[in-house]
């Protein structure tokens, strides 16, 4: 079974389906929820093979992008929507996420996008507005390694703005500038874009990865990315 955060208010039935429905609306082409979405689901290929018509408008391949990490024209690339609080979220970013950057990220075959998916609730949003408050400094990659190497258990009342200043602090940040950014109404507009953006092609929990257009959920065994990603590299050609 896929090791995926649950949301205590969704019962396994509702996240297994929605699950499959992601799948689904991925291979229609549907990536609905915002302007990048897919206009024409009869443009998806005839191939089952083939990446699903419009996945790749959902990538954003934004030259210095902080939130991003990889050649700006690696041939795959994983959108990952992650919490901070998630702690499958924090297992990816500890175990596998580090092997894949070395290798495949350092050698131009992969880029990694994260999207925040804080659907744990308050105390995710907060951290999702220090990770866009580093990000600022661009610093973001830094900052989210620090968070999941020592990972607060969710929703434990400590995730709070205090906290967050310290790993600032610990990571010789800015603070000041800092401070001012975690009160970002644009960085906290953006979150709640990448929110809605997930949630329009039926996200429902973290970790959920898109890998050029295949939808993998949970933090699956680093066997399952690999193979994703060889399949994804050979098939771009």
């Amino acid at each position: 079974m896929p090791e995926s955060r649950k949301s205590p208010v969704v019962p396994i039935v509702v996240a297994v389906i929605a699950a499959l429905a992601l799948a689904f609306v991925l291979a229609q082409g549907a990536l609905g929820g915002d302007d990048r979405g897919v206009d024409n689901a009869a443009d998806v290929g005839a191939s089952p093979t083939d990446p699903p018509a419009g996945w790749d408008q959902l990538v954003r391949r934004v030259d210095g992008d902080p939130m991003a990490v990889g050649a700006v024209d690696a041939p795959v690339v994983i959108i990952a929507y992650s919490d901070f609080q998630c702690p499958f979220c924090g297992k990816f970013a500890r175990e596998t996420e580090p092997v894949l950057v070395e290798k495949y990220v350092e050698d131009g075959t992969l880029r990694i996008e994260w999207r925040d998916f804080p659907y744990l609730g308050p105390e995710s949003t907060v951290a999702a507005r220090g990770g866009r408050a580093a990000a600022a400094q661009d610093r973001f990659w830094e900052f989210q390694r620090a968070m999941y190497a020592n990972q607060l258990p969710p929703n434990s009342g400590k995730l709070d703005e205090d906290h967050l200043m310290a790993v600032a602090k610990d990571l010789d940040l800015d603070v000041g500038r800092f401070s001012e950014d975690l009160a970002s109404p644009v960085n906290l507009a953006a979150i709640q874009d990448d929110f809605a953006e997930g949630q329009g092609i039926g996200v429902t929990g973290t970790p959920a990865f898109i890998i050029n257009g295949v939808p993998v959920i949970g933090a699956q065994p680093l066997e399952v990315f690999e193979q994703a990603i060889e399949k994804a590299a050979q098939e771009a050609g």
